[in-house]
Order: C-alpha cells, then sequence, then structure tokens
C-alpha cells in the first residue's frame, strides 16, 4: 500500500480524497494555486505545495510543477479527483514516465474512451446499442447535411472531446445546421482545444442514466447499479439520484452488463462510468464513459455500502477487488444536490466573496462533501462547485424528506448559492412522482421566470393605481379631470375643470 498520496485538485474532492487517505493510513500532499494558500484542502493535508498562478493553466492544469511536486515530496502516486487533469491520457503518460503510480485508468484505456467518437468506434461490433450517428468527426457541410437527412431531424452536435454541454448544438432543421456546426466547432476548440465535431440522433425528452464499473489490474469487472442524472441544466448534472426510479431489476442487469462489456473492450481499470440515454420505451444507448471519479459518486457509496476511493486506491495498490458481482446489493435511495456560488436572481451568474456564516445541516440520513468554511473566499477563478449536501432513506419518499430537512438547515451567508433552486426541485409534484427527463429543470426554470415576468407586470399596475389614487387625493377634481382624459372619459371639450363623475355620481346619490 501506498505511504504517501499527492492529490492534483483542489476543493470538496481535494478534501474527500484527502479523508480517504488518512482512514487509510496514507498520508496526503496538497497542491494550491496563489488563489487557494487558505483552501480547506490545504488546511487538512499533511503537506501542501504552491503550484503558481490562479489560472488553472499555470497550476492545476501545469503537469511539470505537479509532478515536480510529487517527486519532491516522495509521494508514490497521485489522485486527480475529477476535472482538471483526471481525464488526461497525456498527464497519466508523464506520471508513469516519473515513476509515480496514476490512481486511475491506463493512458490507452483513456484514449480509446476518453473521445466521443473513439469510443463509439471502441464499441462497435460488441452489442452496445448506439444512438444512430456518425462515429468519427464531421467534415463539410454537406457531409452534415446529408448525415442529418439520413437520421432524421432533430439531430445533436457534439464536440468529441467534449463534456458539461461545451460544444454541443441541438438542431431542428436544415436551414440551422451550417451555422450551428460552426458555432459547435469553435466552442469546443475554445474549450478543449479540440475542434472535432460529431452527429447524432437527438432523442425527444430522454432520461440520462449512467452505471457506476469498477475493474482491477487481475481481470475482474463489476458494475455498482446505476444513477439518475436527468435533472440538467444547460446539460450540466444538478440533482442526481442512486438508483433511477426508471430502472427495475432486468434493466439494471442488462444495462450493467453492457457497462462491464464497454469496460473490457477499452481494457480498462479502476474507477469508471459508462452513460446511456433512456427513451420512453425504456431503451437504452451508449451515450459515453468517463474515465474518472464522478461528482455524483457519494450516492453510489451510500446504496452499495463501499467506499469508492477506498477502492480506486487498492485496485491502484494492486489489490484485486474484494467482492464479486453477486456481493453488490442495492439498498434504499440516496439523493444529491450540488451547491454553487452562483446567484439564482442573476442567471445563475458565479457569486465569490467571503463567507461571513455558515450554517450546515446534519441528523439522520444527511450527509455533506465540502471545501468551503466559514471566513474562507471563494474565488472567482474556478467551477463554483461549493458543496455536495446528499440524502439517504430507505426508499426514495424518506431520502426526499430528509433532504429536504437538512435544505431548510443549510444557509451561506455574504455569497449567494442555489440552495433556492433544490427547495423549489424537491417540492415539485413531477419531481416527487419521478416524472423526469433531460429538459425537466429547463422547463421549470422557464415557468419561474414567466410568473416571475407577470408577477413584476401586475406590481407595476398596482404602483400606478395606488400613484393615481394618490394625485386624487392630494389634487382634487383637476387630478381626476387629468387621469379621466388619459383614460378616454373625460369630457368632449377637454375641459380641465369638469367634474369628476365619481363626484357627480355621488352628488346624484345626496340629492335622492
Amino acid at each position: 500500500m501506498f505511504k504517501k498520496i499527492l492529490i492534483a485538485n483542489r476543493g470538496e474532492i481535494a478534501v474527500r480524497v484527502i479523508r480517504a487517505c488518512h482512514e487509510m493510513g496514507i498520508a496526503a500532499v496538497a497542491v494550491y494555486s496563489d488563489v487557494d494558500r487558505a483552501a480547506l484542502h490545504v488546511r487538512k493535508a499533511d503537506e501542501a505545495y504552491p503550484i503558481g498562478a490562479p489560472e488553472a493553466s499555470e497550476s492545476y492544469l501545469n503537469i511539470p510543477k505537479i509532478l515536480d511536486v510529487a517527486v519532491r515530496s516522495g509521494a508514490e502516486a497521485i489522485h486527480p479527483g475529477y476535472g482538471f487533469l483526471s481525464e488526461n491520457a497525456k498527464f497519466a503518460r508523464a506520471c508513469a514516465s516519473a515513476g509515480v503510480k496514476f490512481i486511475g485508468p491506463t493512458a490507452t484505456a483513456m484514449d480509446a474512451m476518453g473521445s466521443k467518437t473513439r469510443a463509439r468506434q471502441a464499441v462497435d461490433g460488441i452489442g452496445v446499442p448506439i444512438v444512430p450517428g456518425t462515429s468519427h468527426g464531421l467534415g463539410s457541410i454537406e457531409q452534415a447535411a446529408q448525415v442529418a437527412a439520413g437520421i432524421g431531424y432533430p439531430v445533436i452536435l457534439k464536440a468529441a472531446a467534449g463534456g458539461g454541454g461545451k460544444g454541443m448544438r441541438l438542431v431542428h432543421a436544415p436551414e440551422d445546421l451550417k451555422s450551428a456546426l460552426e458555432g459547435a466547432r469553435s466552442e469546443a476548440e475554445r474549450s478543449f482545444g479540440d475542434g472535432e465535431v460529431y452527429i447524432e440522433k437527438a432523442i425527444v425528452n430522454p432520461r440520462h442514466v449512467e452505471m457506476q464499473i469498477l475493474a482491477d489490474e487481475h481481470g475482474n469487472t463489476v458494475y455498482l447499479g446505476e444513477r439518475e442524472c436527468s435533472l440538467q441544466r444547460r446539460h450540466q448534472k444538478v440533482v442526481e439520484e442512486a438508483p433511477s426510479p426508471i430502472v427495475d431489476p432486468g434493466m439494471r442487469q442488462r444495462m450493467g452488463e453492457v457497462a462491464v462489456r464497454v469496460a473490457q473492450s477499452a481494457g480498462y481499470t479502476n474507477a469508471g462510468t459508462v452513460e446511456f440515454l433512456v427513451d420512453g420505451q425504456k431503451n437504452f444507448y451508449f451515450l459515453e464513459m468517463n474515465t474518472r471519479l464522478q461528482v455524483e459518486h457519494p450516492v453510489t457509496e451510500l446504496v452499495t455500502g463501499l467506499d469508492l476511493v477506498h477502492l480506486q486506491i487498492r485496485i491502484a495498490a494492486g489489490e484485486a477487488l474484494p467482492f464479486k458481482q453477486d456481493d453488490v446489493k442495492i439498498r434504499g435511495h440516496a439523493i444529491e444536490c450540488r451547491i454553487y456560488a452562483e446567484d439564482p436572481d442573476n442567471n445563475y451568474f458565479p457569486s465569490p466573496g467571503r463567507i461571513t456564516l455558515l450554517l450546515a445541516p446534519s441528523g439522520p440520513g444527511i450527509r455533506r462533501d465540502s471545501g468551503m468554511y466559514e471566513g474562507w473566499t471563494v474565488p472567482m477563478d474556478y467551477d463554483p462547485l461549493l458543496a455536495k449536501l446528499i440524502g439517504y432513506g430507505t426508499d426514495r419518499e424518506q431520502a426526499i424528506s430528509r433532504l429536504t430537512r437538512a435544505l431548510s438547515e443549510y444557509f451561506v451567508g455574504g455569497i449567494k448559492t442555489n440552495i433556492s433552486l433544490f427547495r423549489r426541485i424537491l417540492g415539485d409534484p413531477d419531481f416527487r412522482g419521478a416524472r423526469l427527463d433531460t429538459g425537466f429543470l429547463d422547463r421549470m426554470l422557464k415557468l419561474k421566470e414567466e410568473g416571475r415576468r407577470d408577477a413584476q407586470a401586475y406590481s407595476n399596475a398596482a404602483e400606478v393605481a395606488v400613484i393615481a389614487a394618490g394625485m386624487f387625493a392630494a389634487l382634487g377634481p383637476s387630478a381626476a379631470g387629468v387621469g379621466e382624459r388619459a383614460l378616454g372619459n373625460g369630457s368632449a371639450g377637454g375641459n380641465s375643470k369638469a367634474v369628476s363623475n365619481w363626484k357627480r355620481a355621488a352628488r346624484r346619490e345626496a340629492m335622492q
């Protein structure tokens, strides 16, 4: 077993891995950028080393600097967490060249599955259902038009090296294809340094369901059950749960066996996730493979009782999996909310700043993976994910109830967060009824925005009425005449001294 591991990451995932190391009696080495000097992962580590400026390219993405720290600190292995260098085959090769174990799959497996087009090529012919489309990047607009016409609109353009909705465009009609392709390529190049884009048939209102797998270096591969990840905003997951409300034991076995075949086709080892789209008839299609630990891994840990980070480290150290497929049991239900530093009232714009007050929830069935503390300043240089709040129960209803209670206890002062969004989601009748798809959250937010505009219009009209009443009270008949003419109710001659109809009616009433 390793004696010392370097964590090449920051935030809540770095804290999560450091805790796993300490539980296993392993020293943890942190790295940090200039702006992260006071970050929680730096405080929790046994050793911490600065690696450069806040820009990720100068720090958390700087392979030579990270490997230099690993060698100087005597770390025998590197855990990449998620994001940054976690799916970078070049980094995995550099670790091997430096004699440091990369806790994750081999560079070869990453090459096979890291690109969505190469992943589609890798699973071709092994009985894995895939969405109709291309398995290579698009060349000309003419080629794209020909493919789109063949599979039928709507279609979706995707960056081969993409993730998080970057380089993705939904196209409903042929006349929109050219501009969408140009936009997808441009965004893919900016985001990933790779402008390759491919095309798929768009499945209308699908569910997004993923399968967690583990594979050791002795030829053993198992699946650990699925996660429902359909609640997304701009193709970015927001709420995840395990198990999926739509998956029964038979479907779980079929999806799991497909996921294992995908992993084995690439010679995959360590933790990974195979993602699927599921249509209204519960047909599932291979989407991609994430060659790393997922943000949402805690929900799988809670329903299986397995610690995925411990198992990652043990696999990397050469140990065989301590269980077989039949030993994996799903018990209870878990739901995770991603807590971001962002302003729901300002189009979810990032909200960096100092945390002046932190009231964290606890109690039965509640887990909180966090990278923040009271007094810490949230930087504006990185992803705004602060923490993950997970509720666990014997069934989905209890998990929702516990998570709802925990959200009511959660308060982060000094910055804006999206906690209010989750209170709304968990109270939504369709969410509680598990009527979910990837468009659910966008529809819910659109309805909220329309309601907000209606409320604002009503408020404006009420304000005008109050002002008019005030003018009448202060100025008497002259104000009333002005108001009547504005409404088309004044006298034909436009006499500013005309008596109000209301006052005339009152005089008639008094004379009777």
